[in-house]
Formats: C-alpha cells, sequence, structure tokens
C-alpha cells in the first residue's frame, strides 16, 4: 500500500539541513509506503547498507507493542529509487510527540541511492515534522547524509566480519575471551540454538534479572512476544542458550536480514558468572551465523562511558566506529543537542525494586521512550 503525500509545509532553508544546495529535478516523488508489506522488505533488501532495523518485522513489532505510527518513506525519480527512510511517530502525554528513524533501534541509517540529494530529503523531513507537530525528528546513524553539523549524542559501534574461517575468527579474539570459552566448554555448560517461544521465555526471565542488576526496567513481555511472532518465528532470528543441569544461566537474540546479521538482546545469571556461559553463547552464534554465509555481526551500539561493555565488544575481534544521533529541533529550526541517559538516579531506584515492581515499571514507561 502507497500514498503520495498530498501536502507538505515550504521548505526551510537548505543550508541549515544540509550541505549541498541544490535540488533534484521537479519530477522526484516522496511517497508513504506500508512497511507491514513484502514491498518495503524488497525495497530496503535492495540496498547493501540494510540491517534487522529497516525490516517490516521490527516494524510490525514496534507498531504492535507501543502502537507508534510509520511513517516509511519512497524518494524517487522516473521510477528509480533514491532514497528510502523509515520513521515512526512516538506520541506520549509524558515526552510529547516527536519523529524517530526508529524507536529502540541501535542505529538506522536512511539508505540513499546513486545521486540522492540529501538536502532535498532532510528539507521534507523537516517539512513533515511541522505538518504533524513533531518537536523534533531524529536519524540515528544517518551517514550517506553527511551532516555538516555536530550530533545530538554518540555511541560506539562494533562489527565483525565473519567472512572467514572459524579458525580465524577464534584466532582474532584477544587472549581473554579465548580462555573464557576454553574454560565454559570444559566444564558441564552446554549450548543450544532454538526458534521457540519457551526459549525466548526463557530468556526473558533472565533479561528481568539483568535489567534490575544495571538499575534499569525491562522491556514488557509484550514486546518478546511480539519479537517472537514476527521475528523468531519466521525465521529472522533465534535464541542461543547456555543451560546447566537444565537450568538457563545464559541466552541472547540475534536477528539476520539479508547478509547482515545483529546481536540485540543479552542476559545471564550472575551466580553462573564464573563459567563463562556468555562467551560460549556468542561463539555459538558467530560460527552459525558464519556458516550460514552471513557476512557480518554487528554487537549494536555502546554508551561511551561503559568502558566495561565496549570492551567486552572489542575482545572479539571486532572493528569499531562511531554511531551519531541527529535530532532537528523543529521550533527552532536547528540541529539539537541530546543526552545519554545511560546513568543517572534512576539507576539506584530500578536496582532496588522487586522483580515484579521493574517488570510493571517497564511496562509503564517504554510507550513514552525512543
Amino acid at each position: 500500500m502507497t500514498a503520495v503525500l498530498d501536502y507538505l509545509p515550504p521548505m526551510p532553508e537548505i543550508g541549515m539541513l544540509g550541505s549541498r544546495a541544490s535540488f533534484p529535478e521537479a519530477d522526484v516523488e516522496m511517497r508513504t509506503i506500508d512497511p507491514f508489506g513484502s514491498e518495503w522488505d524488497q525495497l530496503a533488501l535492495s540496498h547493501p547498507d540494510a540491517n534487522f532495523f529497516h525490516s517490516s518485522a521490527w516494524a510490525r513489532t514496534l507498531t504492535k507493542t507501543y502502537g507508534h505510527k510509520p511513517f516509511y518513506l519512497s524518494f524517487s525519480s522516473s521510477g528509480a529509487p533514491q532514497a528510502l527512510v523509515p520513521m515512526m511517530e512516538v506520541t506520549s502525554a509524558f515526552t510529547g510527540r516527536r519523529g524517530v528513524g526508529l524507536p529502540f533501534s541501535d542505529f538506522c541509517s536512511p539508505l540513499l541511492f546513486h545521486n540522492a540529494d540529501s538536502s532535498f530529503i532532510l528539507s521534507r523531513l523537516s517539512a513533515l515534522a511541522s505538518q504533524h507537530a513533531w518537536k523534533y525528528f531524529e536519524l540515528r546513524d544517518p551517514r550517506s547524509l553527511e551532516l555538516p553539523v555536530d550530533p545530538a549524542i554518540q555511541y560506539f559501534g562494533h562489527s565483525l566480519n565473519l567472512q572467514q574461517g572459524s579458525d580465524a575468527l577464534f584466532a582474532g579474539f584477544s587472549s581473554p575471551v579465548r580462555r573464557a570459552i576454553r574454560k565454559a566448554e570444559k566444564s558441564k555448560v552446554s549450548v543450544g540454538v532454538s526458534q521457540s517461544l519457551e526459549s525466548v521465555l526463557d530468556f526473558y526471565d533472565l533479561h528481568v534479572q539483568t535489567r534490575r542488576r544495571h538499575g534499569l526496567p525491562p522491556q514488557p513481555l509484550s514486546f518478546f512476544r511480539n519479537l517472537f511472532e514476527e521475528a523468531i518465528r519466521t525465521g529472522l532470528g533465534f535464541v542461543v542458550q547456555a543451560t546447566l543441569e537444565k537450568r538457563v544461566i545464559a541466552a541472547a537474540i540475534f536477528f539476520r536480514f539479508g547478509r547482515t546479521a545483529l546481536y540485540k538482546y543479552g542476559a545471564s545469571n550472575s551466580a553462573a558468572r564464573d563459567l563463562r556461559a556468555n562467551n560460549l553463547v556468542m561463539w555459538e552464534a558467530i560460527r552459525l551465523l558464519a556458516r550460514s554465509a552471513c557476512d557480518s555481526l554487528h554487537f549494536g551500539r555502546t554508551s561511551l562511558a561503559d568502558a566495561g561493555l565496549r570492551r567486552f565488544k572489542l575482545g572479539w575481534g571486532t572493528a569499531e566506529e562511531v554511531i551519531s544521533y541527529f535530532r532537528w529541533n523543529t521550533a527552532s529550526r536547528q540541529w539539537a543537542a541530546g543526552a545519554d541517559h545511560l546513568n543517572g538516579a534512576h539507576n539506584m531506584l530500578f536496582a532496588r525494586m522487586p522483580l515484579a515492581l521493574n517488570r510493571l515499571a517497564g511496562t509503564l514507561i517504554y510507550p513514552h521512550l525512543d
């Protein structure tokens, strides 16, 4: 299902949005595409930078769980694609209305094709934000737009090239990672891969405990049930579990879209930390993805302040990059600053909550976040 947007306010000054000063020809069309059908996935997969966050499975999960309204935009000229820009409207009585590309997504760059005019795309997004009374719109890692402004916030990103054999991959790990894998393999820990709802629910039990240790509420259970229905059950994701005497002590959820994979969620039992089961879980996923002709595995975003998580991800022989978010303020018509809320007084509060109350907090809070 597609629809041409029939009205857009006048375009803002190009100099404030991007570095290019020219507009494309008048035949450039911007239309919305239904992200829940097959057309969006086919278009996204035609671009080499597409990842799981661009997928219709992720769009359905976010909409079903939180009710966010999708604005998935296609720019084309004379029938040739110029750009794909996934956005969602997040509306909250507490945090306001804004456009985000995309909520709860570590990175989701607009997909620009040959000869796309970034200034025109940004001006249309600004007009869309004004039309729908968004406080701002946020782009997560829009490196293809080459914005000549400071980002609102930055994170580290880490990716692993899987186009090599298992021996070469293992040799590229740091010595502590290799030792941890060997230690886990020599213990009584077993590891397995599953796409069942039961494995997702087992993961969620660990996830709730892990989030509280970090002083954060967990996502609502409905989110993981929807992820199972939309992505894992349909073959776009899987769960890797480490068990000890039939008890799950570590687990992680991975997704794949095209030839790229994503490590999105990990959790563990702190009492079994010395067994290094998390390392065995990651190694099993890496081997599986490499065998299935997957080109790369991204480890997600990492706060600049989280030195421990950054060290863990670098230990797998990953290449490090900087992920930048940019936020256009509709009222001031300027690029605005943001903040990383990883650490704060809220961590102590959530860390002390009973598990049931922490779960309830997550269910109530997450619809207002992005």
